[in-house]
């Protein structure tokens, strides 16, 4: 038998707390804008990865805690001035991004990821006017969700995009070509005249759908339909928005389109772009 020490016989039958010593306490401290209870483990197989930069953190909470339930994983930043970092850092499938944010506003980091990235982004934020939709939309964001938003429409739209950014989103993997447009489904990739373009996620999917009906005239809300799934949540502009950014692209003269003419009053033709 070993002769029990004073301490021992104090503690005996005690719940002891734990004394973390030279150890810090473990917790949840938010650092620089991010939050790192937030940030997930390596993603499974299959899993969907989210960075969402949102400064409302009860919001951020319960949207997190539901899309972590669903196989998405996200990491959270609260402030617009750390958002570009963290995603180029992370390379995501999907950004939902709020408007309203301390640092740098959200159209701004909309533009500055654009600039450097072609990740699928949503824009997340109660501001719910035509113009504001129109000004995320034209800073390069690929869909909008207003707020309060329903929790499964958010979840269907991430796992929308990510397909699209993944190129999932459909069952066809073709080439197209189209004069001097040349659309490849399987690569997501575009070359006019033998030259790469660049195009978002939404573009492209734009663009593929007007590729696979090429010399047909599409209305907006066909369109909609085509590219969204429904064109109901959506408004016309929306369209009109990606087809100006397209144009810029793709077209020597995005004034005079040959590739991709407007019929007045109608919708949208893709074409092989003959003089």
């Amino acid at each position: 038998m070993y002769d029990e020490c004073a301490t021992a016989r104090r503690c005996r039958g005690r719940a002891i707390r734990p004394c973390y010593g030279m150890f810090p306490r473990p917790a949840a401290r938010r650092r620089g804008g991010i939050l790192p209870s937030v940030t997930q483990p390596e993603p499974q197989q299959g899993e969907i990865r989210v960075v969402y930069v949102e400064d409302d953190e009860r919001l951020a909470r319960l949207t997190t805690q539901y899309l972590e339930s669903h196989r998405v994983g996200v990491h959270l930043v609260t402030r617009g001035d750390r958002a570009v970092a963290e995603v180029l850092r992370l390379r995501p499938d999907v950004v939902l991004l709020d408007l309203m944010l301390p640092g740098t506003d959200g159209i701004e980091v909309c533009r500055q990821l654009r600039a450097r990235c072609d990740v699928p982004i949503i824009m997340v934020t109660a501001r719910t006017e035509e113009p504001d939709r129109v000004i995320g939309l034209e800073g390069g964001a690929d869909d909008y969700v207003a707020k309060p938003f329903q929790s499964r429409e958010l979840l269907a739209r991430i796992r929308a995009q990510a397909r699209r950014g993944r190129g999932e989103s459909g069952p066809r993997a073709e080439r197209l070509e189209i004069g001097a447009l040349v659309v490849d489904a399987a690569t997501m990739e575009v070359t006019v005249s033998g030259k790469p373009v660049a195009l978002t996620t939404s573009e492209f999917a734009l663009l593929h759908a007007l590729a696979q009906r090429a010399g047909r005239v599409l209305g907006r809300e066909q369109l909609l339909q085509l590219v969204h799934g429904t064109a109901d949540e959506a408004f016309d502009r929306s369209i009109d928005v990606v087809v100006s950014r397209l144009r810029q692209k793709i077209e020597e003269d995005p004034r005079t389109p040959r590739l991709l003419k407007t019929i007045r009053g109608v919708g949208y033709m893709l074409t092989p772009g003959e003089r």
